[in-house]
């Protein structure tokens, strides 16, 4: 039920009342009236003024004839009161009715408006809109009541979810970076003796070995750092053009993807200006790109194009590779979830590609979807808002 309709039904409710006690009114005025007159008009009353009228109409003879004429003006005189009151008050409780619903609006808008706010509240940081996102709160101002303590308690709930997902972050971002310590040393020492005059055939090959495992780990931490930093909602935004940010990494994967035998398709891409973290997007299409070269086959081939839309653009990459069923697409998006990636060695993913491809996108207000092709691969598709101009 939208707030419109919640308000209509409020204000009909309330003006049904006001016109409901009008016409009990109406009614219990009427009878009380019609009794009223019954009783001034009896034609048993025996009057003073109808009693020298009789007399009056005895010396002419013609008693019947004005005594009859008489109660008939009477029963007129009765019957056009309780017409105009009948009249008049139905138009008074049309008035009436009006007013009522007219204040009824105002007053069912007046009662719905922190109910509004905190609607609209909830709904930006549901859709992580929000530019503080869980550090948004209502701060409702007003009577102590039920509203209020409603939307105070709302408040400490998001209190709580801040910390905990704050607490995390910081987690994942600390135990990364004393992590990077440790793999930078140990990648100085195998990379100083592997590269030493005497080392021997043996020492090499076990040095290349140590590099590769240390290779692994430090993209491993690289990517739940990018991961832990894309959680966040970007404020500061930089103008960015997602057609030049794909050529520039599409060149920079040209290499890898002749290695890998995956022939690339660069187009058609049309402008698509957005606004957002350069550094992240760009991070964002390199996963696209290295998944669509990592997770293909032999003699495929992979696409990268841009769109423009109704105040969106979209960036699209496709590639040729095993079939993936659709209702297992999904799992592709959380992390450390891979499908049918056996692969040992440095070039086996952990899972966190398209994990951070999504999340990057809806710190950008935007959002990644994918579906299966019919020959096999994945169409990704990342959607985030145009550039104002």
């Amino acid at each position: 039920m939208t707030r419109w309709t919640l308000r209509l039904r409020l204000t009909a409710l309330y003006g049904g009342l006001f016109v409901l006690a009008g016409a009990l009114v109406l009614a219990v005025t009427y009878l009380l009236v019609r009794q009223s007159l019954e009783s001034i008009t009896d034609p048993g009353r025996d009057s003073s003024d109808l009693a020298s009228l009789r007399a009056s109409a005895a010396v002419s003879g013609n008693v019947d004839e004005v005594v009859a004429q008489v109660q008939a003006q009477q029963q007129a005189l009765q019957d056009t009161a309780l017409e105009s009151l009948l009249t008049q008050g139905a138009v008074a409780l049309l008035v009436v009715g009006a007013v009522a619903a007219a204040g009824g609006w105002l007053v069912t808008g007046r009662a719905l408006r922190p109910l509004n706010a905190i609607t609209r509240t909830a709904r930006r940081i549901a859709r992580g809109g929000g530019a503080r996102g869980l550090h948004e709160r209502i701060a409702l101002s007003g009577p102590d009541d039920e509203v209020k303590r409603l939307a105070d308690t709302f408040d400490d709930m998001l209190e709580q979810l801040d910390r905990s997902f704050d607490g995390q972050r910081r987690f994942v971002a600390n135990a990364s970076h004393e992590l990077r310590t440790p793999l930078a040393l140990n990648r100085a020492l195998v990379e100083l003796a592997v590269t030493e005059a005497g080392a021997s055939e043996e020492t090499r090959r076990l040095g290349t070995a140590l590099l590769a495992v240390n290779q692994r780990h430090e993209r491993l931490i690289d990517g739940l750092l990018t991961l832990a930093d894309s959680e966040h909602a970007v404020t500061d935004r930089s103008p960015v053009d997602l057609a030049s940010l794909a050529t520039h990494v599409v060149e920079q994967a040209a290499a890898d993807a002749a290695q890998a035998g995956v022939k690339v398709r660069l187009g058609p891409l049309p402008p698509a200006a957005t606004s957002g973290d350069p550094i992240l997007l760009e991070r964002l299409t390199q996963n696209l790109v290295e998944n669509a070269i990592r997770h293909n086959a032999p003699g495929g081939w992979l696409s990268v194009s841009t769109a423009p839309g109704d105040g969106t653009v979209s960036l699209v990459v496709a590639n040729t590779g095993p079939a993936v069923p659709a209702d297992e697409v999904e799992v592709l998006f959380q992390p450390f979830r891979r499908l049918g990636d056996r692969r040992a060695g440095p070039d086996r993913g952990f899972g966190l590609g398209l994990s951070i491809v999504r999340a990057v996108a809806r710190a950008h207000d935007g959002d990644a979807t994918a579906v299966p092709r019919p020959g096999g691969g994945l169409t990704v598709t990342v959607t985030l808002p145009a550039r104002r101009p």
